[in-house]
């Protein structure tokens, strides 16, 4: 398996795909989701070393995301991501970080070059 994996979740199919090219040009082996359960479903037999994580999603948000990964004893490192507003994203970070898990913010519209930098954070 290589050591890096991308484990993605945005409701948003292009930007998913975006994410996806930029990381498997870095070396990553990447699966896209486009919703929180499909996200669940994949997540313990893919076990990723990276999580981009949309924020505000239809179905579950990622705020409950990231708790139902600090549940998971996930150690990933989650690149959360959105558009609106910072709070929505500022809780998520507080949450994840108050139970160990490392966690970024990547703000919508984000650029390719800010994406490669935190995906090179690793």
């Amino acid at each position: 398996m290589p050591d890096k994996r991308l484990l993605i979740v945005d409701d948003q199919p292009a930007l998913g795909e975006i994410v996806r090219r930029t990381a498997a040009g870095l070396g990553y082996d990447v699966k896209v989701t486009t919703h929180a359960e499909e996200f669940m479903a994949v997540f313990d037999s893919f076990n990723p070393t990276a999580i981009v994580l949309d924020i505000v999603m239809p179905d579950i948000d990622g705020i409950e995301l990231v708790a139902w990964l600090v549940d998971r004893d996930c150690d990933a490192r989650i690149l959360v991501a959105s558009g609106y507003n910072k709070r929505y994203a500022k809780m998520a970070e507080t949450l994840g970080v108050a139970k160990g898990l490392e966690i970024g913010f990547l703000e919508k519209p984000y650029r390719i070059a800010e994406l490669r930098e935190a995906l090179e954070g690793e």
